[in-house]
């Protein structure tokens, strides 16, 4: 695996101090515990009694990069008029208009689970294509 970018990592991510656990060096809680420590005065700490030191720890996060995509502007072209404006209304069900803007134009990044949204609602409107975004790219994306 490539070295992790942690230009992203947020100063008050929580970390895992378990270096024994067999899960610590995929574990981006425990990279990040090296990364912030080395650039923080304080750590936010998980708590112990939540981490199992095992597969089945309910606060393990995989540094593995997941596809993200950016913007879906160029979808628009494969619609007609009827369905443009029902996958808009669609959409603003779920997105307050002003991020659907930024989703839309790529401003924001697209998580797997949104993209997957999103082409559901493709198929609710009867695009039957395998329509892609703007663009993609392989990042690592520090959550909770």
């Amino acid at each position: 695996m490539d070295k992790i970018n942690f230009d992203n990592l947020p100063s008050n991510y929580s970390v895992c101090t378990f270096a024994d656990c067999p899960l610590a060096s995929t574990c981006l809680h425990q990279l990040a515990y090296y990364e912030l420590a080395g650039r923080t005065d304080f750590l936010r700490l998980i708590s112990p009694r939540l981490c199992s030191k095992d597969e089945k720890c309910s606060r393990y996060r995989d540094n593995m990069p997941q596809r993200y995509a950016r913007g879906f502007t160029k979808m628009q072209d494969h619609m007609l008029t009827t369905q443009f404006r029902r996958f808009k209304i669609l959409m603003m069900s779920r997105y307050p208009r002003s991020t659907y803007y930024a989703l839309r134009s790529g401003r924001v990044l697209l998580s797997p689970k949104e993209q997957n949204y999103i082409l559901g609602v493709l198929r609710k409107i009867g695009i039957t294509e395998d329509l892609k975004f703007d663009s993609y790219e392989d990042t690592v994306v520090f959550d909770e």
